[in-house]
């Protein structure tokens, strides 16, 4: 008895995907439908209940600050700038002069991005009251 031959090399690769796809759909199908005969029918208190978990919204007597945001956006934004200089330093030697000089084009456009936000006023604190 000689083992079964296959006309392609990838034949085996095809196979398993295709059982996974069918093992896939099966696995769907069969929880659909015992989610569907274990769920409860009775949802209207559950439709008539608030979305949110917790007590009842109610308005806050005190504004939030935008300011966190943007030091936050800030924050990010430089801190993220910094992590790619950590690529450059590395390999400093082997980038030579263009390297050097790109880099300092990047520091060059992060100072007048800081400046800019600096002389927009958005690294000072500003009272909410």
């Amino acid at each position: 008895m000689e083992h079964l031959q296959v006309a392609h090399p990838y034949f085996g690769a095809f196979a398993m995907m295709v059982f996974t796809l069918v093992a896939f759909f099966v696995t769907i199908t069969l929880a659909r439908y015992v989610s569907l005969k274990l769920a409860a029918r009775n949802t209207e208190k559950l439709k008539l209940s608030i979305y949110e978990c917790g007590p009842e919204v109610t308005k806050q007597p005190n504004k939030i600050s935008a300011q966190f945001y943007l030091f936050g956006l800030l924050f990010i934004l430089f801190d993220v700038e910094i992590i790619f200089m950590f690529p450059w330093a590395i390999d400093f030697k082997l980038l030579g002069w263009f390297g050097f000089a790109e880099m300092l084009l990047f520091i060059l456009l992060l100072a007048i991005g800081f400046i800019y936000a600096w002389k927009k006023g958005a690294l000072e604190w500003h009272s909410i009251k």
